[in-house]
């Protein structure tokens, strides 16, 4: 079974596909998906959309999960992320694939044991748990890795 996780951005949006053979867990490749810069937030969108229906057809997910966004301290970031994010939830559902939502209090919790880990310990955790050479990088890469190992886990079916 191939599982994509998703960790939704306007600028970056950062993918992990990780196959599942009964107990086994292979991390098949993470990558990022850049916006043009400084491009209008709607064309950016229809940047994602193109790039996401590619990544679909491609790579063939069985599932796909997509971190759930939580509000901070800046709204106008908050709402341009929520509308990248349904461009890729419309894209996912086009295509007829399960689709599952985990928050990043649920990653880090299901990966560290807590809820409240920092990034580091999460990008840690990962390293550890795929046996990797070097902890992902960005963080944001590590939390989408996150998103499909948990998902492969298969915790929250």
């Amino acid at each position: 079974m191939k599982i994509l996780g998703i960790d939704p951005g306007t600028t970056t949006i950062w993918f992990a596909i990780i196959e599942k053979q009964w107990h086994d867990f292979k991390l098949l490749d993470y990558w990022v998906i850049h916006t043009t810069p400084k491009l209008a937030l709607e064309n950016k969108l229809l940047e994602i959309g193109r790039d996401i229906w590619e990544l679909l057809s491609i790579h063939k997910p069985e599932r796909v999960w997509v971190e759930k966004l939580f509000f901070n301290t800046n709204i106008t970031t908050w709402i341009a992320v929520s509308h990248a994010r349904w461009v890729i939830v419309y894209e996912i559902m086009k295509q007829n694939i399960a689709l599952f939502e985990y928050t990043p209090l649920q990653i880090k919790k299901a990966i560290t044991s807590n809820g409240a880990a920092k990034k580091s310990q999460l990008q840690k955790a990962i390293q550890m748990i795929f046996k990797l050479d070097s902890i992902p990088q960005p963080d944001d890469a590590a939390d989408a890795i996150g998103i499909a190992y948990i998902t492969a886990l298969e915790r929250a079916i």
